[in-house]
């Protein structure tokens, strides 16, 4: 066999291959190619309000654990430096 022949023939089944192609996408519509939305949901209002609620608690506790932790640290640190300063 010829290879001009083999790749006229392999051209002629691409070009009908092509052409089924796209009717196939014509007949979906928009097409297979086209990909949906990219990137974050957006919120709504009511959502934001949420999440604003849900972090502004999150934070209450944050500080609020480290208020009572500060105290403790610092009696520790205190302590600590206490007895390098007995030792020394």
């Amino acid at each position: 066999m010829d290879v001009n022949k083999a790749l006229r023939e392999l051209r002629e089944e691409k070009r009908r291959l092509d052409i089924i192609i796209a009717a196939l996408e014509a007949r979906l519509g928009n097409g297979s190619r086209t990909r949906g939305r990219r990137g974050r949901k957006s919120m709504s209002p009511e959502e934001r309000q949420q999440v604003s609620k849900r972090m502004s608690q999150y934070w209450e506790a944050r500080r609020a654990a480290a208020t009572k932790s500060e105290p403790q640290s610092k009696s520790v640190a205190a302590a600590a430096g206490s007895s390098s300063s007995v030792s020394a």
